[in-house]
């Protein structure tokens, strides 16, 4: 599934790679490729190391504190370090946030919150959908009303993930009720400690409680944290949700999935042979192995046109589809190689340092928390069935 490089990518490949040998901590690359859950200090410990060398922000533009990385470095880079076991780049603030800011913020915000993002002084979280505004987030119902050189905010976000490490959340608010439900939101930065804000966990099916709501009861945010103008944040969250689903295709998690399936399906037996021989299970493998390859170079092509400065449209969609279906299909092949030792899930063997007994192989349980925890992939970041309509109406005009 290689790309054919050139002399120069190839020696960025090794690059990378000598890179993650001397500095990928070992605890860190275990946890992930044993499937335990990562906390938020492994988080930073990996961020903390990337920014260090330069590597933490490979989508902003070097003035920011970019890596300048073209298309094809980039994919190297998520090829690498998915294969290694590195922990992933949380996205909230450095491949959503932070483009925003850099197309759309003033001189004071990028000065202020741009180094901060880098350096780890704020964790970001994501605030836009709400009970009833999903997919449809121009149904928001969280207000911002403008109080002297304050904005009041009151309302509920909900499926806010990783919420509970977060110190920031940016947020689509409505500030007028006037005209298109579009033309009423703006793009709010909310300080997490201020007073009124709560923030409560959800459960989620694999036993962790990686999402949250978030309650706003009158809390109040300087004007300031306005991003760009008053009722034009619909412009604002449209370019980060463009960025923000072609991150969800997942390649590097996809490829590397896909050969964890290869390793399992070589040691689990069907029929007295390894079940890769199986035919039936051979050919569904093949499959989802030509759509991956299929979907890396189109990703690749929407990567290079982002980076020449294009903001991609019905393109994002298209990926974040395909992409979350391949994702989904090596997950649930990962399941049915594992077999029997896919039923008894014990949530508590994901957690570093469990005593809990085993339940069969070691690769069980974390296939199985894969494909709980990826059932979500489908819906969040704009629902498939939602893309698809973007993508109908975009390209074929309907």
């Amino acid at each position: 599934m290689d790309l054919s490089y050139t002399p120069e990518q190839l020696a960025f490949q090794d690059e990378v790679r000598s890179f993650l040998q001397d500095k990928l901590p070992a605890h860190l690359s275990d946890k992930v490729k044993g499937g335990k859950r990562l906390g938020k200090a492994d988080y930073e410990e990996w961020h903390a190391i990337l920014n260090e060398r330069g590597w933490l922000a490979a989508t902003w533009a070097p003035e920011y504190g970019g890596t300048g990385w073209d298309a094809v470095q980039r994919h190297i880079f998520e090829m690498e370090t998915t294969a290694a076991g590195a922990p992933r780049i949380v996205p909230f603030g450095l491949h959503m946030l932070g483009p925003v800011l850099q197309k759309f913020g003033n001189q004071q915000q990028k000065d202020y919150w741009l180094p901060r993002i880098l350096n780890g002084d704020d964790w970001w979280c994501q605030g836009y959908s709400e009970p009833g505004a999903g997919s449809d987030l121009a149904s928001v119902k969280t207000t911002a009303v403008r109080d002297g050189d304050h904005y009041v905010v009151n309302g509920q976000k909900t499926w806010t993930t990783l919420g509970q490490y977060a110190n920031m959340i940016f947020c689509l608010v409505r500030t007028s009720k006037e005209g298109k439900p579009q033309e009423g939101i703006s793009f709010l930065l909310v300080d997490m400690d201020t007073p009124g804000v709560e923030v409560r966990p959800i459960v989620l099916l694999d036993g962790e409680a990686e999402v949250n709501e978030v309650w706003f009861d009158n809390v109040r945010v300087p004007v300031e944290n306005l991003v760009g103008e008053e009722n034009k944040g619909w412009t604002y969250a449209k370019y980060l949700l463009t960025h923000e689903r072609t991150n969800i295709a997942g390649v590097g998690f996809a490829r590397q999935g896909l050969a964890n399936l290869r390793r399992i399906a070589g040691l689990e037996q069907s029929g007295g042979q390894p079940l890769i021989q199986n035919p039936f299970f051979a050919g569904r493998l093949a499959q989802v192995e030509i759509d991956l390859m299929a979907m890396a170079t189109t990703n690749l092509r929407v990567i290079a046109a982002a980076a020449a400065g294009n903001a991609p449209g019905a393109e994002s969609s298209m990926l974040k589809v395909k992409g979350t279906i391949i994702r989904q299909e090596i997950n649930a092949l990962t399941r049915q190689a594992i077999g029997p030792y896919a039923a008894p899930f014990v949530s508590e063997e994901l957690e570093a340092g469990s005593n809990a007994d085993p339940v069969g192989p070691e690769y069980a349980m974390a296939g199985t928390q894969a494909y709980f925890n990826n059932r979500k992939l489908s819906i969040y970041g704009g629902s498939n069935e939602v893309q698809r309509q973007i993508i109908s109406k975009a390209i074929l005009g309907l």
